[in-house]
């Protein structure tokens, strides 16, 4: 069974999202911040992860440069933000 570790600090989000992959097969692995995120990834590698870019302790953004350190993890990020720098930066 494939992993998704779901980062984001709404937790009707992450209840909502999270019901959904369940229902498809997936199991998944919550975290609300991008620090406990960056603790969970190393202790438990997913096969991918979906991460919002707004969120206390360390955002979505930091915490992806600091998983590229070590990972070519697969990442979505699942985010309202729609400024075109903070697009091009999720694709670099």
């Amino acid at each position: 069974m494939a992993t998704i570790a779901l980062v984001d600090d709404d937790r009707n989000i992450l209840t909502s999202v999270s019901i959904a992959l369940e229902s498809e097969g997936y199991r998944v692995e919550t975290y609300t911040d991008g620090a406990s995120a960056l603790e969970g990834l190393a202790a438990r590698p997913p096969n991918l992860a979906i991460l919002d870019i707004k969120m206390p302790r360390m955002d979505g953004m930091e915490l992806l440069r600091r998983m590229r350190q070590k990972s070519d993890l697969p990442v979505i990020f699942l985010t309202s933000k729609d400024d075109e720098i903070d697009e091009l930066f999720g694709l670099k």
